[in-house]
């Protein structure tokens, strides 16, 4: 059985403005969802001055206990794991056009939420805000699957990678963005409430950790409206609804160089194709997910990807969201700023780390990706990986060794580049190319 035409059509399109729009539109959600992801780490040292103080006389400033980092960190992270099981299960079932407005929609009520937790003591405002932190989690667990295959299933066959690639890489500038919002409001703050004493925590600090989280609301919103605009995806309803006469004149409305009366179906409606065929022309499978004929077609592609998400997650987000922690040695002791220094210090530490390595890495990726192929990409990207880990341990360096060489002006900041270095592998090799190969190699009616 012949192709479907429209499908073919779309993966010989030429490049043209939807894809790009696309790529913003998908793209703005990964931004979103890294922006409240990373936001938390500088918002802790903050919280930490308000709700922890140290008792009279101790001579040190308030500092978040760990258990509760860790809790506030962890339970977005838990939030995200529902949300990829939840919003993958109706994307596959419903449709993914609308499933996409509504949990990006997630995202602006969470985050405004996280920056309501008001409550009169401690304990209140923290369960508040770890509640909204998982919802937001939820959000941003759905919206990495469908970001990565709407556009996949938009993209042309030359560029398919690169374009998924792009749409990833906007993590890069959420991160960085992070930091440019909360470094403005820090420094804003600081002015306003006329540079305070290291040992003195304003109230308005309290206000100002609620505006850094609130703000991770505004690209959410300004992009709610296109998401709703967008056509669902000529391979979801010509493969899954199996209506190829509005698959055709969907995508005729969105790529401008689609003849529609070439491509006109009509005949086709009726007859799909029966037997398996390349990336976007095999038919709905009958089995369904976790059967024995599920398993035995893509049991092993499913388990290779999500072994290679859970493996690289442990190391990316251990070394990005406790990145304070790690990099203490590098800080200014906390005695010596006051709580809006603190929080700006490490959102520049942030900012610096994104734009040497995340940053260039996407970049890489978005230029390799097509050209070298998944596969070599994500083992060259975990071998250099695990050799920049092991590397320092080799030395048999610590980083309190590294703090005592930087107080002597030597070279302490080796172990700290060390670290940056990891993170430019990791963006090209290992991460989006674990993104990028999960949906194409998916039946359309499970690749969410």
């Amino acid at each position: 059985m012949a192709p479907i035409r429209v499908l073919t059509a779309l993966d010989h399109a030429r490049t043209q403005y939807y894809h790009f729009k696309a790529i913003i539109i998908a793209g703005m959600g990964l931004f979103t969802d890294s922006y409240d992801l990373f936001c938390i780490v500088p918002v802790m040292k903050i919280i930490g001055r308000v709700y922890y103080p140290s008792p009279a006389g101790d001579g040190r400033p308030g500092v978040t206990p760990p258990a509760v980092v860790s809790a506030t960190v962890g339970v977005a992270l838990l939030g995200a794991v529902v949300g990829n099981l939840l919003f993958g299960a109706l994307g596959d079932r419903v449709g993914r056009r609308r499933v996409y407005g509504p949990c990006l929609l997630l995202l602006v009520c969470s985050s405004i939420g996280s920056g309501f937790s008001i409550c009169r003591t401690r304990g209140c405002v923290l369960s508040s805000l770890c509640f909204f932190r998982f919802i937001l989690g939820v959000g941003v667990g759905g919206d990495y699957p469908l970001s990565a295959t709407i556009m996949s299933e938009f993209a042309n066959k030359r560029t398919r990678g690169a374009f998924i690639a792009a749409v990833f890489s906007m993590q890069g500038f959420g991160i960085l963005a992070s930091s440019g919002v909360t470094m403005v409001v820090a420094a804003a703050f600081d002015r306003f409430t006329g540079h305070p004493d290291p040992l003195d925590t304003p109230e308005a600090a309290d206000l100002a950790w609620r505006v850094i989280l609130m703000a991770g609301a505004v690209p959410a919103g300004l992009t709610f409206y296109w998401r709703m605009a967008m056509p669902e995806t000529a391979r979801f309803t010509a493969l899954v609804q199996r209506d190829v006469l509005k698959a055709t004149s969907d995508m005729g409305c969105v790529l401008t160089d689609l003849d529609l009366n070439a491509i006109s179906e009509g005949e086709d409606a009726a007859a799909m194709p029966r037997t398996p065929a390349p990336f976007g022309y095999a038919p709905a499978a009958q089995y369904g997910l976790f059967s024995r004929g599920f398993l035995r077609e893509h049991g092993r592609d499913l388990f290779g990807c999500a072994a290679t998400w859970f493996l690289l997650d442990i190391p990316y987000y251990s070394s990005t969201l406790f990145q304070s922690q790690i990099y203490r040695p590098w800080f200014k002791p906390a005695s010596h700023q006051n709580v809006f220094q603190e929080a700006y210090n490490v959102a520049r530490f942030q900012a610096i780390i994104a734009v040497a390595s995340t940053i260039p890495g996407y970049f890489a990726a978005v230029l390799l990706i097509d050209r070298t192929g998944r596969r070599r990409l994500q083992m060259a990207g975990f071998f250099l990986m695990a050799a920049f880990f092991f590397t320092p341990e080799t030395m048999r360096r610590s980083l309190e060794e590294n703090e005592s060489e930087r107080d002597q002006n030597q070279d302490g900041d080796g172990g700290m580049c060390f670290q940056e270095l990891t993170l430019t592998p990791k963006s090209p090799g290992s991460l989006v190319s674990s993104h990028v190969s999960t949906s194409p190699i998916h039946p359309h009616r499970f690749s969410v």
